[in-house]
């Protein structure tokens, strides 16, 4: 549907752009498309907020040494960008965020007493893919990963993946999207692609298949689809345009840790070999912005809406007033904008409109006179309020998230 087209959207809607200067497959994101990533990654880290995880930090180059300890220089070393510095060391830019946050964990002993370790952020990785595979956000060489990774015993995995899961649920119930799960196994006729031993990767395997089982998933197996160290769980979800895009990733990883000899002191003060948890909900924010884009068609629920309500004065006379009242909006916490283009009425509304905003307010002489602000939305629906009721009102549907 060319209408719901993301590339089209973003355009008209001023969210994103791209350079020629730049290069293909690096989008450029304006005021308004930085909103909208900022409120999905906001909604994501409440989720994990509310589970425990903590904020982590990481460099977006590494030596060439961690990732061969990691298994990534051998096995992805294609896809990598590769940097020599003036002194001659081979360095990379991170295709992935997990090799360093296990030198997070490693950097000091743990005990049993506190596992699992939660670590979260959202940062960019870079992938060199092939140009004729670039397009739109869906594609893209900067890849902002909403990234986390759970190190813990054999015996929380289960406890922790349902959490990821719940979370999983949460996020794309808010926008009505239905899920099903691919179980991402190996190829077993290619284990060179894969780290670690056979024996491995069957007690992965099992395990997610036991707990998609467990849960009563709408599940099915995909061979061929895992991560080089490990299986996972692939959530597949159908937007309004039609389309079904791969978005939220559990991943389980018995290999990482092996590599690195992660560890944690058990109850018997010995070192007991520890498990690590990818998870992605977003999967990347660029993919998951073009299917929310392609969703709504652009017309974003208030909560996501980069712009959330317009004032538009009638003519020059009422712009002092309509001022104040954009500016109590602000103070608020509600991303209002003010109208006040030398425009007729008509094309302000106009405008408002084909930016696609949730609400607007006209402000004329009545309004100005009773105090009562008329509010309509995106279906021409109109009440009437005065400034507390609007504050409350905007409020409350931003807090709950209404679809």
């Amino acid at each position: 549907m060319e209408e719901r087209d993301h590339r089209q959207l973003g355009k008209e809607l001023d969210l994103f752009s791209f350079s020629e200067l730049v290069g293909p497959g690096l989008p450029l994101w304006t005021p308004k498309g930085t909103i909208l990533r900022q409120e999905i990654d906001k909604f994501i880290w409440q989720l994990r907020e509310e589970r425990g995880y903590q904020r982590v930090t990481i460099p977006h180059i590494t030596k060439k040494d961690l990732y061969e300890t990691s298994g990534h220089w051998e096995k992805f070393s294609e896809e990598l960008f590769k940097i020599v510095s003036r002194e001659g060391r081979e360095y990379a830019l991170k295709p992935m965020n997990c090799p360093h946050h296990t030198q997070i964990f490693d950097r000091k002993p743990h005990s049993y007493r506190e596992m699992p370790q939660r670590y979260a952020e959202t940062t960019m990785v870079y992938r060199d893919e092939q140009s004729g595979e670039l397009g739109g956000l869906t594609r893209v060489l900067s890849i902002t990963q909403d990234d986390a990774h759970v190190f813990c015993r054999h015996s929380q995995v289960k406890e922790e993946f349902l959490k990821i899961w719940d979370i999983v649920d949460l996020f794309y119930k808010t926008f009505g999207f239905k899920l099903r799960v691919r179980l991402s196994f190996r190829d077993p006729a290619a284990p060179e692609k894969y780290l670690g031993t056979s024996e491995i990767w069957d007690k992965a395997e099992g395990e997610l298949r036991a707990m998609a089982e467990e849960r009563g998933a709408d599940f099915f197996e995909g061979p061929g689809e895992a991560a080089l160290y490990g299986p996972k769980l692939d959530f597949m979800g159908s937007n309004a345009a039609g389309r079904e895009w791969q978005v939220a990733t559990i991943q389980l990883d018995m290999n990482i840790p092996e590599r690195f000899d992660l560890v944690c002191t058990n109850e018997k003060g010995e070192r007991e070999r520890i498990v690590m948890i990818h998870a992605a909900i977003a999967g990347s924010l660029e993919r998951c912005a073009a299917v929310l884009i392609e969703h709504y068609g652009g017309a974003f629920p208030l909560w996501l809406s980069p712009e959330q309500v317009a004032i538009i004065p009638v003519s020059e006379k009422h712009a002092d007033y309509s001022k104040e009242l954009h500016e109590k909006l602000k103070i608020a916490g509600i991303r209002s904008v003010l109208q006040d283009e030398n425009d007729s009425l008509g094309k302000k509304i106009r405008n408002v409109k084909q930016a696609k905003l949730p609400y607007f307010i006209v402000i004329g002489d009545k309004e100005i006179e009773s105090g009562k602000l008329p509010l309509e939305n995106r279906a021409g629906e109109k009440i009437e309020l005065d400034i507390d009721a609007l504050v409350a009102k905007l409020s409350t549907e931003i807090k709950e998230k209404v679809i």
